[in-house]
C-alpha cells in the first residue's frame, strides 16, 4: 500500500527489511548497539562484521545510545547503503513516557536521514517485538509522527517504507494509516 503525504510517499509493506533497497533501513537496536534477537540481529546478521565494528566505535566514542536518539553506520553487506540505529522504549504500561521516546526514535531517525541527504527510508516496527510496546498503539504513533515528519520537516527524505514482518502488523498499520489521513494533522 501506498500513499501520497503532500508531495511525498509513504508506504506500508509486508516482508523483510534486510533486503529493502531504500537508502536507509532503521535498525531497532538496542542501547549497547552490538545486535541482538529479531530485527536487530537479522540487520546484523545481514550487513556483515562492518556494521558491528562501526557499532563499536560509535559505543567507544559517546558511550551507549539512550533510548529515542538515533545513530547511522553504513549498510554492510545489505542492500541498502545505511543503517539507521534508534532504541525504542521499553513498555511499562505507557506511563513511563514511553510514547514521547517511541516518537522521539521515529523522528530522530528521520533527522540523521536528512542530514546524510537520503531520499528513501524503511522502518521496522519500533519497540513492538521484545520490547512489549503494544501494537496498535505503536502503529498508530509511528505513522502520525512520520506523516507529520514528511509534512512539515521533510527535505531530502522522499519516501517512507514501514516494513512488517508479520501479516497482524501489517494489518495494524494498515489501520493506523487509514485512521490518521482521515483525521487532522497533529
Amino acid at each position: 500500500m501506498q500513499f501520497t503525504v503532500g508531495e511525498r510517499v509513504l508506504a506500508i509493506e509486508q516482508g523483510d527489511i534486510t533486503r529493502q533497497t531504500t537508502d536507509a533501513i532503521v535498525n531497532a537496536a538496542n542501547s549497547s548497539l552490538m545486535g541482538g534477537g529479531g530485527v536487530d540481529g537479522a540487520i546484523h546478521r545481514g550487513g556483515g562484521a562492518s556494521i558491528l565494528e562501526e557499532c563499536k566505535a560509535i559505543v567507544s566514542r559517546r558511550g551507549r545510545l539512550p533510548p529515542g536518539e538515533a545513530v547511522a553506520t553504513g549498510g554492510g553487506n545489505l542492500s541498502a547503503p545505511h543503517v539507521i540505529h534508534t532504541v525504542g522504549p521499553v513498555w511499562h504500561g505507557g506511563r513511563s513516557g514511553e510514547p514521547e521516546v517511541l516518537a522521539s526514535a521515529y523522528r530522530e531517525s528521520l533527522l540523521v536521514a536528512e542530514t546524510l541527504h537520503l531520499k528513501s527510508v524503511a522502518f521496522p516496527s519500533i519497540s513492538t517485538g521484545a520490547y512489549r510496546y503494544p501494537v496498535e498503539q505503536a502503529s498508530s504513533l509511528a505513522v502520525r509522527t512520520v506523516m507529520n515528519f514528511l509534512r512539515a520537516e521533510a527535505d531530502s527524505v522522499t519516501r517512507v517504507v514501514f516494513v512488517l514482518f508479520d501479516t497482524a502488523t501489517f494489518e495494524a498499520y494498515g489501520r493506523a494509516v487509514a485512521s490518521v489521513r482521515s483525521s487532522p494533522v497533529d
